[in-house]
Formats: C-alpha cells, sequence, structure tokens
C-alpha cells in the first residue's frame, strides 16, 4: 500500500479583523495559533484552501 503524500503548513497571520471564512478556513485546516505546524494530506481540497490564505499561512520543507 502505498503512503499518502502529505505536507506541512505553518500559520504566519493572524485572523484577527480578517473575514469569518478565512478564520474558519485556518479552523478547518487545523490551525488557530501564531506559528503552529500542521502536517495535511497533500489532496487537492487541502491545496485550495491554503491557496485561498496565501497571507496566513505558509507551506514548510
Amino acid at each position: 500500500m502505498a503512503d499518502k503524500k502529505t505536507f506541512k503548513v505553518k500559520q504566519v497571520g493572524s485572523p484577527i479583523r480578517r473575514p469569518k471564512e478565512q478564520a474558519a478556513t485556518l479552523k478547518g485546516l487545523g490551525l488557530g495559533k501564531m506559528h503552529r505546524v500542521v502536517e495535511l494530506e497533500d489532496t487537492a481540497a487541502t491545496r485550495g484552501m491554503v491557496a485561498s490564505i496565501p497571507h496566513l499561512v505558509q507551506v514548510v520543507d
């Protein structure tokens, strides 16, 4: 069975004074506090979520 591909995302921006949709996207990714890093499955849905808030998150190598 093949391993699922993953990537890491770090929160670098605050959701304060941002639209509710952006704060909800952060929560959906498992983020919520500054500088927190989560490992996510590499799917089109998660890539789209990350792409919708590039000013709040950073993809970590």
